[in-house]
């Protein structure tokens, strides 16, 4: 099976103060890193907009949403899911949620799939296959609703329990959340 990987690293980060939250110290490492961690083994984009540069130093693809920016993750997804046609299996994480479990990769296939874990969905911490995207482009071109929760419905995604501890999947949201780990 043929998996690749997308690092959602396109957002405003307004709670955040903005700038790059994927570039942002945890433990010494940007949040990206942690991110990475989980993903090895999978070729892996980074779905951001503006100046591709920045990211240089991880020495991967920087995928702009084109014709959807500014419509939110999803826009990010579409692109992801294009790059990865050849795949069978794109595996979607936010930058922002470096604390993952070693075995998220083989627990989200063959999806589409989305961790849930302690009472609380990660619809962007997921499994999408190829024949999403057609239902994707349609919902960006469309204008609906253009909430994750929705797309998973669409596309019958299956939430995965993980366990772990209320650390797991935390989203750093806020400068201060980098020094509580989420």
């Amino acid at each position: 099976m043929k998996i690749k990987a997308l690092i959602l690293a396109g957002g405003q980060a307004r709670r955040f103060g903005g700038g790059d939250k994927g570039l942002a110290l945890l433990d010494g490492r940007t949040l990206i890193d942690h991110v990475l961690d989980a993903l090895a083994g999978c070729e892996v984009a980074l779905s951001a907009n503006g100046d591709p540069g920045r990211f240089d130093a991880f020495g991967l693809p920087v995928l702009e949403d084109g014709e959807f920016t500014g419509m939110g993750p999803l826009a990010g997804l579409a692109a992801g899911l294009q790059w990865a046609r050849d795949a069978d299996v794109l595996i979607s994480v936010p930058c922002d949620t470096p604390i993952l479990p070693p075995d998220l990769i083989p627990r989200l296939l063959p999806g589409p799939a989305y961790a849930r874990s302690d009472g609380r969905d990660h619809y962007l911490v997921a499994s999408w296959r190829p024949d999403c995207l057609p239902h994707l482009l349609a919902v960006l071109r469309a204008g609906d609703s253009l909430k994750v929760e929705g797309l998973t419905r669409a596309v019958a995604a299956t939430p995965i329990e993980f366990t772990g501890g209320n650390r797991l999947f935390a989203n750093i949201n806020r400068r201060e959340d980098l020094d509580s780990g989420g």
